[in-house]
């Protein structure tokens, strides 16, 4: 009932999730950014649309290539593409304007070094993306344009392209073109135009971006190789688990079982997002049924792993038979991290490449830090509680690879702060992702992390001719005591109202006692 209860409460979480992953579907697609629906943002005196930011490697070049052929070749393997945009201006627009002046969008494209090259300020005032009249005089600019300089580093960059409304037209197409990528950086796509008539401006098309050796972003490119890597691992791991559990298959415990089923989410979790990235890198975009189920697959395995972690440490089966009245705190715990983590995986996962904003990612990452808080905090309360109730019935066994459990927690626990404190001085001091080529290392680390400390469970409770002994002891501590209590003999009355006791089943029941507790202890001693 407990559960049913649970459940039933952690339904409405489950149906967020639900409109949560309906919404998701409708976004943009990565490399291929489209744009359909999107709106112009009014930024001083500009009105901006942010098109995309990726990190692109050039192409390695033939020592002997001709300049020609470095063109081509860099045209072939890494470039930006415009593919049919157009934009349209509403209908209700003023007439006169439209008949007046020859409005204009302009789209400029740099690498993020060279963003001081944009935007400017006529006497060392507040710098505008917008030629102003001030600078117009001065010769600097021509007025309602970008202002831009030329890269004196990356000769060539920023490029500038520009789409016009001629007369009373309402749409204006820029033609399809490719720019080439010589050089390797973090490029910035952005739609701008000056002028406030544009207001309610629609765009539509897309730009493709892509890679030497395919469409992932490059900050996303070496994570294809390690979930590779990673899914090797998991195989390995595996086949030993595995093998274990088949050669003592009449000894396996339901803990076991919850382990093989991290194990076997585990490998389905790396196969699929290997599967995900390879078909990414092919097409430049992604594939959202398999993303959906690389995602599901991962949260599902953190959330058993964490209820497995916990039900060990409040000593389930080895102190204590039934988690009892804790049962439906678990199951809300559980299910909440779920619903939290599921969500923030798929807005990260299926979105498009560029970063959430800064409010948008914290809004969804305080609820699952705060729940994985809540996990590690129960967790250590528990195992201090299992410990000392092992070396109290001095159950020596158990009581060693409890501490070797608890050592590699502390260990996972303190390596994670550390990494989280790396982690927030690399995105602090990384503003402009310039240093986008190891950016990946960070989510790889914790893949990584849960990997290690699966493998260090899976050893320390891996199936064995034994394994009856995480169960045993504890059950038959529990019959003995409530046995004894029952048989131990109750006082004789005497005629003249004495009590009087049976010397010699006392001694018997102590004798039992004492060889009941040696017995344990002897068994504990041979285990070991």
């Amino acid at each position: 009932m407990a559960v049913d209860t649970a459940a039933a409460r952690a339904l409405p979480l489950f149906l967020a999730v639900a409109v949560s992953v309906a919404a998701l579907l409708r976004t943009g697609e990565a490399s291929v950014h489209e744009y359909s629906g999107l709106s112009f943002l009014n930024k001083g005196n500009a009105f901006i649309l942010h098109a995309g930011s990726e990190g692109l490697y050039a192409p390695v070049s033939p020592a002997n290539a001709t300049a020609e052929e470095e063109d081509d070749e860099a045209a072939a393997d890494a470039f930006i593409r415009f593919d049919k945009i157009t934009f349209r201006r509403p209908e209700e627009a003023n007439d006169s304007v439209k008949e007046t002046t020859s409005s204009k969008v302009q789209i400029i494209v740099f690498e993020i070094e060279d963003r001081e090259m944009i935007g400017g300020s006529a006497y060392g005032g507040q710098k505008a993306i917008c030629c102003t009249s001030d600078l117009a005089k001065l010769g600097a600019c021509v007025e309602g344009s970008v202002i831009y300089r030329p890269s004196q580093v990356n000769p060539g960059w920023p490029q500038l392209f520009v789409a016009s409304f001629d007369g009373s037209d309402l749409i204006a197409t820029l033609p399809s073109r490719t720019i080439p990528v010589k050089k390797t950086g973090m490029y910035n796509m952005y739609f701008i135009h000056c002028d406030p008539a544009l207001a309610g401006l629609e765009i539509d098309g897309k730009t493709i971006w892509k890679n030497p050796t395919g469409y992932l972003p490059g900050r996303m490119a070496p994570l294809k190789n390690f979930f590779g890597l990673m899914s090797f691992a998991f195989v390995i791991l595996g086949i030993y688990w595995f093998y274990q559990y088949m050669k003592f298959w009449r000894e396996v415990l339901p803990l076991q079982n919850c382990i093989t089923l991290v194990i076997t989410l585990g490998m389905l979790e790396m196969a699929l997002w290997y599967f995900e990235y390879a078909e990414f890198n092919e097409t430049g975009v992604r594939a959202k049924a398999i993303t959906f189920w690389a995602v599901t697959f991962g949260t599902i395995k953190r959330t058993v792993a964490r209820l497995i972690i916990l039900i060990v440490s409040m000593g389930y089966g080895v102190v204590r038979p039934t988690l009892g009245g804790l049962t439906s705190k678990v199951v809300m715990l559980g299910g909440t991290f779920f619903v939290a983590t599921e969500i923030l995986e798929l807005v990260e996962n299926l979105g498009t490449v560029n970063d959430l904003s800064g409010k948008a990612r914290l809004f969804l990452v305080y609820p699952v830090a705060i729940l994985d808080a809540s996990f590690i905090v129960w967790i250590f309360i528990s195992l201090a509680k299992t410990l000392s109730q092992l070396q109290a019935r001095r159950l020596m066994a158990k009581l060693d690879i409890y501490r070797k459990f608890t050592i590699a927690l502390a260990i996972t626990v303190l390596v994670s702060i550390g990494w989280i404190g790396y982690e927030i001085y690399f995105k602090s001091t990384d503003v402009f992702n310039e240093r986008w080529q190891y950016a990946w290392i960070i989510p790889a680390f914790w893949h990584a992390l849960s990997f290690s400390l699966l493998c260090v469970i899976s050893y320390l409770w891996a199936p064995s001719q034994s394994s009856m002994r995480f169960t045993n002891d504890a059950s038959e501590k529990f019959d003995r005591e409530d046995s004894l209590s029952l048989i131990r003999p109750r006082p004789i009355v005497s005629n003249n109202g004495w009590s009087v006791a049976s010397s010699t089943d006392t001694k018997a029941t102590k004798s039992a006692d004492s060889v009941t507790s040696f017995d344990e202890d002897d068994e504990e001693n041979k285990r070991e």
